[in-house]
């Protein structure tokens, strides 16, 4: 009975320690505490952010789903990936999360890092 209990608390133990959780709000199964994702603030609405993270998410991979309620894209770019989140975090100024994550559950940390950049230079372009 004792080992049957300490194999079951080992798989739980196991399988809890192995889960992240993305920007969509889900958990995943991969490498948990490792650096995954990118954060910004931006003096812009956040319908103008979540516009140009649409539109730099499109270009660079393909989008596979879009909540408006939750302000939330998911996308897959070089076979990652690809979660982003905006949120108000005051009047007129937006935060963004882009967190990516391999097909193994790895990080790919410069990835979000350019999706970021090119969010930022797409808000340039379009005031």
């Amino acid at each position: 009975m004792r080992i049957l209990l300490f194999a079951l608390l080992a798989v739980a133990a196991f399988s809890a320690a192995g889960c992240y959780s993305t920007e969509t709000g889900s958990k995943r199964f991969g490498v948990p505490f490792a650096q995954d994702k990118v954060e910004s603030r931006y003096q812009r609405s956040v319908a103008q952010v979540f516009k140009a993270a649409r539109d730099v998410l499109a270009y660079n991979g393909t989008i596979t789903g879009e909540n408006l309620i939750d302000n939330t894209l998911t996308a897959k770019v070089d076979n990652k990936s690809v979660w982003f989140r905006v949120d108000e975090i005051e009047t007129g100024v937006a935060r963004t999360f882009v967190q990516i994550r391999t097909r193994a559950g790895g990080t790919d940390i410069l990835l979000a890092a350019e999706l970021d950049k090119q969010i930022a230079v797409k808000l340039t372009q379009t005031r």
